[in-house]
């Protein structure tokens, strides 16, 4: 396997970006400017960390101390399975902890298709803490995992 370069975004990373989300479907690629803004205008406000094939988003919770929530991790289908999503999630991790991040927290769904997200969550150390029936839409629930570090 070769090396990963895991990177902060940068402007020009954006078009490559909107291919991941257009492969993926994980959330229209018209969003990603707006959802990267307060990024390039303030980088402690926000986490963006990209790769060859994929990125991952994370964001400090509201209201609280040291809570982070990792908004978004996509991998581009050809690349998936190879370990570029655990790479990108502990990378993630590891920036968090030189934030002085205590928590990190992500939602996901409860449906087959996240089954695969979901065990890689657990794989690297994030315990289900939570379950919300129907939360997403109705047989849809809001899966939470969380992780102290």
């Amino acid at each position: 396997m070769r090396d990963r370069v895991i990177r902060p975004m940068e402007r020009g990373d954006l078009a490559a970006l909107g291919v991941v989300l257009e492969e993926t479907g994980l959330f229209p690629p018209e969003m990603l400017p707006g959802m990267a803004g307060p990024w390039f205008s303030d980088p402690s406000a926000a986490l963006w960390l990209v790769a060859e094939g994929g990125f991952v988003h994370a964001v400090p919770e509201a209201l609280t101390e040291g809570t982070w929530n990792l908004l978004a991790l996509a991998v581009r289908p050809a690349a998936q399975g190879r370990g570029l999503g655990a790479a990108l999630v502990e990378a993630t991790l590891g920036a968090l902890r030189a934030r002085g991040a205590r928590l990190v927290i992500v939602d996901t769904a409860g449906t087959e298709d996240y089954a695969a997200a979901r065990r890689l969550y657990a794989r690297l150390g994030l315990a289900e803490v939570a379950r919300i029936p129907d939360f997403w839409a109705e047989g849809v629930d809001k899966v939470t995992y969380a992780l102290r570090l």
